[in-house]
């Protein structure tokens, strides 16, 4: 072969060389391996994680690395309710409530505010007042008192939480006795005047049952129908194995978003253990016996569960991912096992793992089922 023809071949060959190299570093690019929920998601909405007060404090620094590195969202856990945040008639107690904000703002979090009105972990003194006027007055001044005070920094709040039976009807709670059904477009508009900016939510359980759904659908009409602002519904994705089912779940995000409002899911966990017959949804106030049989995985989770777990989070957030024009935010109740409510609850005790993350802050097997819908 001459030296010409050899310099031709090669003048043809480079631009095929040149190009492969680019194809193989651009198929490495998008190959690159996701090392955190929200930079998987961050397209798609916001990861967030209910943390309680030594988290907030940063007493552990695994759990603040593992809560910055994965997380764009924060929710307080109980700190926010009322009988913490005001205590007495004339207190208000920001001390914990401030330490929150600052560590959502020193991570560059979205910051949810959890919650301004629910019947449950009251402030103690609110049952003394039997006048409807008194009581208005003094939800006005608990709602804009505190969203006042961070006006600007919270970026949405729980309104409303918890307001409904589980056949779509009202709860008879201490506001609704005294009130009427006025409190709840009433709290929304207080809210809103005290930060016209924050997005405002409604949030309760068992969201994807039908009656519930339609009563949800009906109270968020009513507050929507008198021009008031509400700009979300909050799922609580207190969900087990097998209920409820994708279809149910499904349903209910697109039905909740033809109102012309966001959807969250909040409070998300899944419970992995037996549930006492007359359990009804998550109502905190229920409490059931101890025995063996309610609590099968005292020491360790086994593997075929683990694996259970894992595709059932997968599911759900193939789901999610399906309506992420839907969807606002979705925001774990909890970061590890050993920090969830389930623990305790129906029944004291209980060994638990819903969650993404085990007892030693590793993640689990669920943790990777959702992290690979992104790895591509």
């Amino acid at each position: 072969m001459t030296k010409q023809l050899t310099k031709y071949l090669l003048i043809l060959l480079i631009p095929s060389l040149v190009c492969v190299s680019c194809k193989n570093v651009e198929e490495k690019e998008n190959q690159k391996t996701v090392t955190s929920l929200k930079e998987a998601y961050k397209s798609d909405f916001y990861m967030g994680a209910a943390i309680n007060e030594s988290q907030i404090e940063e007493q552990d620094s695994l759990n603040t690395a593992i809560i910055s590195n994965d997380f764009n969202s924060i929710t307080a856990e109980n700190i926010m309710k009322s009988m913490f945040v005001h205590p007495e008639k004339s207190v208000y107690n920001f001390n914990q409530t401030d330490k929150f904000l600052a560590f959502g703002e020193k991570y560059n979090m979205f910051i949810h505010g959890h919650t301004l009105v629910w019947h449950s972990q009251l402030w103690p003194w609110i049952a003394e007042i039997q006048d409807s006027t008194q009581m208005a007055n003094t939800l006005e001044d608990h709602i804009k008192t505190i969203v006042s005070r961070y006006k600007g920094r919270i970026d949405s709040w729980d309104v409303v939480n918890e307001a409904l039976n589980e056949d779509g009807t009202l709860r008879e709670s201490v506001f609704l006795e005294v009130m009427g059904a006025s409190y709840l477009p009433l709290s929304f508009k207080w809210a809103a005047v005290a930060d016209p900016n924050t997005d405002l939510y409604y949030n309760d359980y068992n969201m994807t049952n039908p009656d519930k759904r339609n009563g949800a659908i009906k109270l968020i009409k009513n507050i929507q129908n008198q021009g008031v602002k509400i700009d979300g519904v909050g799922m609580q994705g207190h969900w087990h194995l097998d209920t409820p089912s994708i279809e149910e779940i499904e349903a209910s995000i697109v039905a909740y978003s033809e109102l012309g409002i966001k959807v969250a899911i909040t409070e998300l966990d899944i419970n992995l253990l037996p549930r006492p017959e007359n359990l009804q949804g998550a109502e905190v106030n229920q409490e059931f016996e101890e025995s063996e049989a309610m609590n099968p995985y005292p020491d360790k989770l086994p593997d075929a569960i683990q694996n259970k777990l894992a595709e059932r989070y997968k599911s759900i957030f193939e789901l999610f991912l399906k309506h992420r024009d839907k969807i606002s935010r979705v925001t774990f109740w909890g970061v590890e096992d050993g920090q969830s409510w389930l623990n305790d609850w129906p029944i004291d005790g209980r060994t638990n793992y819903p969650l993404l993350f085990d007892r030693n802050l590793k993640p689990k097997k669920a943790y990777d089922s959702i992290l690979s819908l992104k790895a591509n």
